[in-house]
């Protein structure tokens, strides 16, 4: 029984910090710009950054329904994050690319989580946080 309770504690800590972090990106982010985006959308923002893909491709990759995806790709664009084209000769299947506007606000949010890496390495030393990264690149699971 310990053994199953160890496993749920590693689950939970890894959450608990991956929550953490995802708040504090968000507070930060939300203190410096009136463009209120969520997780959501901010996972498409970062897989899209400089790429043209369809809703479909987007939804595959993310692991997402296509509804799901629509409904964050129709409030990006609503936000003049991103804008949706049309294939030459093909006015079924939309491609999807950030605009400047997202392209900008994608940069931001990086430095956003920049701050934060170097915060984490300044309470972790360079050792510790070696360790913490390969750990995770590992593939222990």
């Amino acid at each position: 029984m310990q053994q199953q309770t160890t496993a749920i504690d590693l689950i939970e800590l890894i959450n608990n910090k991956y929550n953490e972090i995802r708040n504090m990106i968000e507070s930060k982010w939300n203190a410096s710009n009136d463009i209120t985006i969520t997780n959501s959308e901010w996972l498409i923002i970062t897989f899209i950054y400089g790429k043209q893909m369809s809703i479909s491709e987007i939804a595959k990759e993310l692991g997402i329904s296509r509804q799901a995806a629509h409904k964050s790709i129709k409030s990006l664009g609503a936000k003049g994050l991103i804008e949706m084209n049309y294939l030459e000769n093909n006015n079924r299947n939309k491609f999807i690319k950030l605009t400047e506007l997202g392209e900008r606000c994608y940069i931001k949010n990086q430095e956003i989580k920049i701050g934060i890496e170097v915060d984490v390495l300044k309470k972790l030393g360079t050792d510790k946080m070696n360790i913490l990264k390969e750990l995770l690149c590992e593939d222990w699971i």
